[in-house]
């Protein structure tokens, strides 16, 4: 005689690994995770996270991005059944009232590129205004930090004006006083990632 299942949403959901990876895309819907880094986090076994994947993505339920030769899933924020599957896996969501879903966050977004970014200006550039969105300080010699951009670009859905420049070079314009670099300073800045206090130095 079988054992009986008493897990609910493995019963609603068909699928224990099914199940899990709901729960971790929908209890953090602005993250994205790759298949090996899914793998520990929900202890299950890969040809069946594999499996799974494939069979969300083929509903729209959840979305891939490839960067850096790895393909980071993610839930897709835009599907119908979107809201209702954060109400069933996020204890954080208040089902009382509608509140918006968790942006990704500039810390995550830069978390491929970790190893090559320096320093990041987000600045809170208007429509139509002159200036950059981003300053990206770092290493760029093998165009990671162009190709994260492109992403970042298509992630966002909209034109994104960035520059991105060395560590030396950044120093030595600010040491310079370069107009383009007072001039971003100088912008209204939403988030400053910088670590080794390039910027703020």
């Amino acid at each position: 005689m079988s054992k009986e299942n008493n897990n609910p949403t493995e019963k609603l959901f068909g699928s224990k690994t099914r199940a899990k990876l709901l729960k971790l895309f929908f209890e953090n819907p602005g993250k994205s995770f790759y298949v090996r880094e899914m793998t520990r986090v929900i202890d299950e076994q890969i040809n069946s996270v594999r499996r799974e994947l494939l069979n969300l993505e083929s509903i729209g339920i959840i979305k891939n991005e490839t960067f850096d030769n790895k393909v980071y899933y993610s839930a897709n924020n835009k599907h119908p059944f979107c809201r209702p599957l954060i109400d069933i896996f996020s204890k954080k969501i208040d089902t009382s009232r509608e509140k918006d879903i968790k942006e990704t966050t500039w810390e995550e977004y830069s978390r491929p590129v970790k190893n090559y970014l320096k320093a990041l200006v987000v600045t809170n550039r208007l429509p139509g205004q002159d200036g950059i969105d981003l300053l990206i300080v770092g290493n760029d010699k093998t165009k990671k930090l162009t190709r994260w951009a492109e992403v970042i670009e298509k992630r966002q859905g909209k034109p994104i004006n960035y520059v991105i420049m060395s560590q030396d070079d950044y120093s030595y314009r600010k040491s310079v006083h370069d107009r383009f670099i007072d001039e971003v300073l100088e912008m209204e800045i939403t988030e400053i990632i910088d670590p080794e206090k390039i910027i703020k130095g």
